[in-house]
Parts: structure tokens; C-alpha cells; sequence
């Protein structure tokens, strides 16, 4: 609880200090007066969330959780952005900060996918295979059994349901998913690192 309380806290800080910058003067030195937003004049600074999945495809997960809570800081804690944090926790074995953050996301956004396969991969990996049935199986039927990895998912969460043999240290075969570019694309999850 005090980790997600610090996190509101540092997003709250940042989203004020943006609200400054464009309002008042800086003291940092930038150009004009204000402080320099790290992007050449005139173009606008790359998406975070599209520079957090590039990172986390290639397995920077700490880097990828900064430039997801830069995104969150600009855009808000909306379910992109809480979806996109609680996956980076996920790759980072942060298996509490993850659940928070998914959780926080389908409240946000009862239909987003993405966010309701990873909290089914985070209660699987939690050892919680009611609560990874019940995830797994909303996100199958949001996306209409449109992906295989959301449908295999599924199947393996089904299976250790009904036998509850599968120990948190076997849970490699679920797939975390992320939206990008209007689809999903497969990450590995955590106790796929070796």
C-alpha cells in the first residue's frame, strides 16, 4: 500500500510540474525562458508508451517502468498507462506492485484485454488459479477468441484449476500481451529468463 501511495504521489508531482512548465518561466536555462523539454523545437517528445513496449521487447523492463511512468505523469493513470506499469512490475518479479496496477486497470477500462490476460498472468504466477481462471477468461471472451496466446492461456489456467498440480515455479507457459499498433504482441514472462 505505501509503494502505490509514493507512486500517486511522484505522478501528482510530475503532472504539476508539467502544468508549471508551460505556464511559467523556468529557471532551468531553456530557451526563452523555460525550461528544455529534452525535444528539438517544434517536435513533440516521443510517445512513453511506445518507447516503454520497445524496451520491454527488449527485456529493459527498469527502463521500460520509467518511461511508462513518464507517459502516466503526461497522459494520466489511465489503462494504457496502468496496464503498461503493471506489466513492467510483472517482468520485474514486482508480482504485488503488478497486481495493483492491472487490477487499477480494468476498473479504469472493463474491456481491455491486454490488462485482464497480465492480472491472469500475475494471479498464475501468485499461485492464485481461481482468481487467474477468472482473468484469463474475460480477456478470452473480450477479445471474441480472436488470439491464440489469450485462448492457450485459458486452456493451461483451466488445467490448473481442476487439477491444482502446476507449483507457481512451473508457471512459464502463460503469455504476457501488450497493444501495440492495434494487436498484440507476445512477451515472455518472468520465470522465462533462465
Amino acid at each position: 500500500m505505501r509503494g502505490w501511495g509514493a507512486f500517486l504521489a511522484l505522478c501528482a508531482g510530475l503532472l504539476f510540474l508539467a502544468a508549471c512548465a508551460d505556464t511559467a518561466p523556468g529557471r532551468l536555462g531553456g530557451a526563452e525562458g523555460f525550461a528544455p523539454t529534452g525535444s528539438p523545437a517544434g517536435e513533440e517528445a516521443p510517445d512513453g508508451l511506445i518507447v516503454g513496449h520497445r524496451m520491454m521487447a527488449n527485456g529493459e523492463y527498469e527502463l521500460a517502468l520509467k518511461s511508462y511512468t513518464r507517459s502516466a505523469a503526461q497522459q494520466g493513470l489511465n489503462a494504457d498507462t496502468l496496464s503498461a506499469i503493471g506489466s513492467a512490475n510483472l517482468k520485474l518479479g514486482r508480482l504485488k506492485q503488478a497486481r495493483k496496477f492491472l487490477e487499477e486497470a480494468v476498473k479504469k477500462d472493463e474491456n481491455f484485454v491486454p490488462a485482464w490476460n497480465n492480472l491472469g498472468v500475475v494471479h498464475a504466477s501468485l499461485d492464485d488459479p481461481e482468481n487467474a481462471h477468472q482473468a484469463f477468461r474475460a480477456a478470452f471472451a473480450l477479445d471474441n477468441g480472436k488470439s491464440e496466446e489469450i485462448w492457450q492461456n485459458l486452456l493451461l489456467a483451466i488445467d490448473n484449476l481442476e487439477n491444482k498440480k502446476t507449483p507457481a515455479a512451473e508457471i512459464t507457459n502463460f503469455r504476457l500481451v501488450r497493444r501495440g499498433n492495434g494487436r498484440f504482441l507476445l512477451l515472455e514472462t518472468p520465470t522465462d529468463r533462465g
